[in-house]
């Protein structure tokens, strides 16, 4: 691959970088070379939303598609081929603000204003997007649009309250067509290579013989994991080969029978299409990390890094999945069940790379139930999740169990035992109590910051219990009756 610059839109222009340093941020562009230091600093690991930035990218339709992102974590040539948005973007020295920034002001949505841009470009990004779609967000979608962005001293009512007042208002829509226009232009450009050693190539073919030539190469998908090795961690990652411009592996289609989801697929995406399938699947989507991390990030990537508290693995577990894992021309395929080893250990090879992850489709008579225990609701990181399908015939009995768990173990992992003291008998409460039992043969947690061992126990057992009561067969437990977001009608 001939080396070249990077080259993105920025306000308006193309911009060039002939060679930045692979691991150097957007953020740090931003604020140290672009002088635009409307997007501050505020953890530098994904999580507080303060150096929240929104891309712009050509979908498959030609469409321009909005992101925010955390820039604190986005690696600078991650922008090659795209547009980058930041608050100075909204309103120009003088003039009238936008729309957002106006509700903001207007509702008493900023006290110290410093988590103030990231909000309002969160909030920008919504406005587009329904604007472009011809709806009007509920409350509750500008809520879990901003549930990565975090204000310590204002409160929730009023930037919501801004949100709201801000999709209502007219006027201040983005002019796409210019943008696209120079999108379009930067897609003839040659796969991007660097001379500091950042590869972007884009075709799987040119992506699997650049991993045969650099097998220690680091496998760069959505940068929200890696990025913290290098601000946290202050790692040295060497050759950088991303998968971020390959479009094939952004692909979620319907195969034979299974989802495909494509390694490359962003995680907002993956489980959007996951919830649609398994709608009980849908709280587990919101409260995987916060919109900017799940636009970002993706689910190959999630899975590929094998954290024993990832809550992609215990529901991919659990619905039964595959990794397709490719190397050269070899592809693969290993239940996903097989592919841990241990702590951060998987059986994938040097040069190798997951190209997909399949997943069977619903079956007639299996419940699926997902659940994320934590000390926040919203982006908080896993003390346990519990990914869990049983199978029943006709008769009410267990035809299969698959029952994962994230947060038990040094990795994620099925829970044998449980199962095998299902299977056969009926879906009832003394099936569920003999799983229960079991579950302390499957698994020895470890006491941390997040729970201690014995909680992690009950809490497992306690879940299997509650699946069981939303899904018996008699008198099922409604959702105003197992979580505190359902609630009654209240009479006239």
């Amino acid at each position: 691959m001939n080396t070249r610059p990077i080259r993105f839109v920025h306000r308006g222009a193309v911009v060039e970088h002939a060679a930045p340093e692979p691991t150097r941020t957007v953020l740090q562009w931003l604020r140290e070379e672009a002088r635009c230091t409307g997007t501050k600093e505020g953890c530098n690991e994904g999580d507080c939303g303060a150096c929240t930035v929104v891309l712009g990218e050509l979908g498959a339709d030609g469409q321009l598609t909005l992101k925010p992102v955390n820039s604190c974590i986005q690696f600078l040539p991650t922008l090659d081929g795209k547009a980058l948005f930041t608050v100075e973007d909204l309103a120009a020295p003088g003039a009238a603000l936008h729309p957002v920034q106006q509700a903001m002001v207007s509702c008493h949505g900023s006290q110290c204003g410093f988590c103030t841009p990231g909000f309002v470009m969160s909030l920008w990004a919504t406005r587009e997007r329904h604007a472009a779609a011809g709806t009007t967000p509920t409350r509750q979608q500008i809520a879990d649009d901003l549930s990565g962005n975090l204000c310590r001293c204002t409160g929730y009512r009023p930037i919501l309250d801004a949100g709201e007042q801000a999709c209502a208002a007219p006027g201040g829509r983005l002019d796409t067509a210019p943008v696209v226009a120079a999108l379009r232009q930067l897609q003839s450009d040659a796969p991007l290579a660097t001379s500091s050693g950042f590869f972007a190539p884009k075709t799987v073919d040119e992506l699997a013989a650049l991993l045969l030539a650099k097998p220690q190469a680091t496998i760069l998908a959505g940068s929200t994991d890696i990025g913290l090795w290098v601000t946290k961690q202050f790692r040295a990652l060497g050759d950088i080969v991303s998968m971020g411009a390959v479009a094939e592996l952004q692909r979620i289609h319907e195969q034979d029978g299974q989802l495909v989801i494509g390694a490359g697929a962003s995680l907002e995406a993956a489980w959007a299409a996951l919830a649609a399938r398994w709608p009980s699947l849908h709280e587990l989507w919101l409260r995987f990390a916060g919109r900017p991390t799940r636009e970002a990030g993706t689910m190959g990537g999630n899975v590929a890094n094998g954290s024993p508290i990832g809550d992609s693995a215990p529901v991919l577990m659990a619905l039964d999945a595959m990794i397709v894992l490719q190397q050269g021309t070899r592809i693969r395929r290993l239940k996903l069940a097989d592919f841990y080893t241990g702590y951060m250990k998987n059986r994938r090879e040097p040069g190798e790379f997951v190209r997909a992850l399949e997943v069977p489709l619903p079956q007639l008579g299996t419940v699926v139930r997902a659940y994320k225990i934590s000390k926040r609701f919203d982006c908080d990181i896993s003390a346990l999740c519990a990914g869990l399908a049983i199978a029943r015939d006709a008769d009410d009995r267990i035809t299969a169990a698959r029952l994962a768990f994230g947060g038990m173990a040094a990795t994620v992992k099925r829970a044998a035992a449980a199962e095998a003291a299902m299977l056969g008998r009926p879906w009832d409460e003394a099936a569920v109590e003999a799983a229960c039992a079991a579950l302390a043969q499957d698994f020895t947690p470890m006491s941390d910051l997040r729970a201690s061992a014995a909680y992690r126990l009950q809490v497992a057992q306690n879940l299997l219990r509650r699946a069981w009561l939303e899904t018996r067969a008699t008198n099922p437990l409604p959702p105003v009756a197992t979580t505190v977001w359902a609630r009654p009608e209240v009479p006239a």
